[in-house]
């Protein structure tokens, strides 16, 4: 079984990225209910589907499997009835962690949102500068809440 801890949090500003190279991803909900989503996430030449649980807290079950290419890009055009999340990820080292800072494309352009995944909760991690508020307790957040009402219609 899978458990993820990740808080997420918003990003200051976006100087820091100038010049670096990141990963565009694109992904898509087959369910968005209650108790657990269903993502196929197409990044670089891979695919997966992941099933996450309800989030508590930082914490949530996760479950990812790869799946082909082929049949990733037919889920996204046929059987993602919500928006298909469109962003750019950089990976950035800080201290003994990595941040993923994501920056959003289309109906979701102007929200950046770096996250962190964690041993256990308390586990002590490095604060870089451009890091904003916390909303690791905010669904709006969720990528899978942001392919239902996106960043624009805020």
């Amino acid at each position: 079984m899978g458990i993820e801890i990740e808080r997420k949090f918003t990003v200051r500003q976006r100087a820091f990225l100038d010049g670096l190279s990141g990963e565009r991803l694109m992904q898509g909900y087959l369910s968005h209910a209650v108790h657990a989503t269903v993502r196929v996430r197409i990044q670089g030449g891979a695919a997966w589907l992941t099933i996450k649980g309800q989030n508590q807290g930082a914490h949530r079950l996760e479950f990812e499997y790869p799946v082909p290419l082929d049949d990733a890009g037919q889920m996204l055009r046929q059987l993602c009835p919500a928006g298909i999340i469109d962003k750019t990820r950089y990976r950035l080292p800080a201290g003994r962690h990595v941040w993923e800072v994501d920056v959003f494309h289309g109906d979701n352009e102007g929200l950046i949102v770096a996250e962190i995944e964690l041993a256990d909760d308390d586990e002590p991690f490095e604060r870089p500068d451009w890091l904003g508020d916390e909303v690791t307790d905010d669904p709006r957040y969720y990528n899978s809440a942001l392919s239902q009402t996106p960043y624009c219609r805020w």
